[in-house]
């Protein structure tokens, strides 16, 4: 008696969608969820300044052109809206174009460095040491060379951004597991294939770490670049306000600088934890 042929299963190709939109929509709302659990505390503690921060200007009459209000920073936030929106979009670009310059050039500078001692030796200690000159002292020679339009600022965003991702991805090229290198090593592997296989893998932790504090400190070097000669940006805005006494703007314009690099911090987050589902697996 001959036993009844086995059919496979088939999924139909709307669950397999749906599946795959199901996997997709779980891996971001688990770390918005934890975001959420994250983000009373310190929300409630901002609340809370922001009430004595009111009490203490209205009860000793602090002028506005000294410390506004949080109200009337408010409402500025709110008739001004256009103009802050506008300025902003400015920064952003900067900021953007910024960060991307510096992470190709930076990544590709830390995959030298990793691959040739006399790279590391003659470049490496230059890369450390530029950050002890004061990013002031550097911002007007940009002017000078650049002029008041978009390409200074794109500069002094990517000088700022440079370091961070330079640092963190050598340091996670170099954290690699000696085992299993020397394992790819003796199978024959070109070091090509161990930096695929290998070195890159583990070293994206290390470079998502580096773009987190990149993108939060690229809005610091937009806007210094803005202060020393700009006509238009949240940098120049301020300065502008500044001028006039028109100081609930800048606290406005600070709010919106604030909000734009919490932003970028998270979305960078949001990538890693969708791009690493090994650190998803593990908790991290």
């Amino acid at each position: 008696m001959k036993a009844a042929p086995v059919r496979e299963a088939r999924v139909p190709m709307g669950a397999r969608a749906t599946g795959t939109r199901g996997e997709a929509a779980r891996a971001w709302s688990a770390p918005a969820k934890r975001l959420a659990a994250q983000a009373g505390p310190p929300a409630l503690l901002l609340a809370a300044g922001a009430a004595a921060w009111e009490w203490a200007v209205r009860a000793f009459g602090v002028p506005f052109y000294i410390l506004p209000a949080p109200s009337r920073i408010f409402r500025v936030l709110v008739d001004d809206r256009g103009l802050l929106a506008g300025q902003a979009a400015v920064t952003l670009e900067e900021i953007f174009l910024g960060f991307a310059i510096a992470f190709v050039v930076g990544v590709g500078l830390a995959l030298l460095i990793c691959a040739s001692r006399v790279v590391e030796r003659a470049v490496y200690p230059l890369v450390i040491a530029s950050q002890t000159v004061p990013v002031f002292a550097i911002a007007p020679l940009l002017i000078v060379w650049f002029g008041y339009g978009l390409p200074s600022k794109v500069a002094m965003a990517a000088l700022i951004v440079f370091f961070p991702i330079v640092v963190n991805t050598v340091d996670g090229l170099r954290a690699a597991d000696p085992d299993a290198v020397n394992l790819l090593l003796i199978l024959g592997a070109s070091p090509a294939q161990v930096l695929w296989k290998i070195r890159a893998p583990g070293a994206l932790p290390f470079v998502f770490s580096g773009i987190r504090i990149a993108v939060a400190t690229s809005v610091i070097g937009a806007v210094i670049g803005e202060w020393v000669g700009a006509t238009q940006g949240l940098g120049f805005t301020m300065i502008h306000a500044n001028a006039q006494l028109h100081i609930d703007l800048v606290f406005a314009a600070i709010v919106y600088l604030s909000l734009m690099a919490v932003g970028l911090f998270l979305a960078v987050s949001g990538v890693e934890w969708v791009a690493l589902p090994w650190r998803r697996s593990a908790g991290a």
